[in-house]
Formats: C-alpha cells, structure tokens, sequence
C-alpha cells in the first residue's frame, strides 16, 4: 500500500512564536546582526561537584548543632556580655559569674556555650556507644569505645544536672 504523501502546509499556527511581536525593527534588530557575527564556538566543562566525606558532613552538622544548642541566635539577638560579674557582700570585691541565676529565659555567652559543649558531648558519647556494638571490630577497641561513651554520657548528665541547679538554686530539692 502507497504511503500518502505528507504535505506541510503553512499556516499561522506554526509560526515560532519565540518572537511575540509583528514589529519589522524588532525583527530586523535580532536577524541583522547574526547575520555576520557568529557566536564563538565554547567548549566550557560544566564544574564538577564532589560530594563531601561523611566525616565532613558529619563535623559540619555535629558544628550546626553546637551553634543552635548553644544560643548563637540568641547571642547575637540579644548581645548578652560574655561573663557577669557580682559584688561580694562580705569583703565588697567583685567577682565574676558565668551562670545568670534566677533567669530561665536568659544567659551569658559563656554559660550557653558551656552548656551547648555538655550536650554535644553527650551527643558524641551515645554516638561511642553505638560504635561498641560493632561486631567487626576488636573487643579492646569496642570496650575503649563503651568506656569514653558511657563515660562521656555521665559527665554530660551530671554537669547539665549541676548547671541547671546554680541557674536554679531550688530545682528538685
């Protein structure tokens, strides 16, 4: 069977709409010029991205999460003096004080950045207690791992334990 022969036929609907104006200026404005400039010919490599090691990506978030634990918002808001300082009723000496007591909702910049170092050790001691259920490591390297984590974990807790009591005299007594 003969194939039809296939006939294009021009019409107003195939025109490239590309342009949107009937001006002959603005058409003679884009052919003109291309008519005898040619566009160079560029061979650009497109960049490259690497994707960062996971101990990378792990000490930027592990970085994030000391940031926002540790009230850089706030600090920077705020603009809180790094240390207070005390007048001592007894000899009239004044001292410096790291936690602002009796405020929840207010702190220096070191007491935040204090506290944020307490969880983020924290946070790194659970992360050692993972990594002591390894089966494929050495029981020695997984017992040196069981003993920073747990470790780890304690002195975050009994030091947050400590911080929240001298910003909060009575808290659980």
């Amino acid at each position: 069977m003969r194939s039809k022969p296939e006939t294009q036929t021009f019409s107003a609907s195939m025109e490239p709409l590309s342009s949107g104006s009937v001006d002959p200026i603005f058409h003679l404005l884009r052919i003109l010029p291309f008519s005898f400039l040619r566009l160079p010919k560029l061979r650009l490599k497109l960049p490259t991205l690497t994707l960062p090691s996971p101990m990378t990506v792990y000490a930027l978030v592990l970085l994030t999460y000391f940031m926002v634990v540790s009230g850089i918002v706030y600090d920077v808001i705020v603009e809180p003096p790094g240390i207070g300082s005390t007048q001592d009723r007894a000899t009239g000496s004044v001292r410096p004080v790291v936690f602002l007591p009796g405020r929840v909702n207010g702190q220096y910049i070191v007491e935040g950045l204090s506290s944020g170092f307490m969880f983020v050790l924290g946070g790194v001691g659970i992360i050692l207690m993972d990594l002591a259920l390894d089966r494929n490591r050495a029981k020695s390297v997984k017992v040196s791992y069981a003993t920073a984590g747990i470790s780890s974990v304690v002195i975050a807790y009994v030091m947050s334990m400590l911080f929240i009591r001298i910003k909060i005299p009575a808290y659980l007594s």
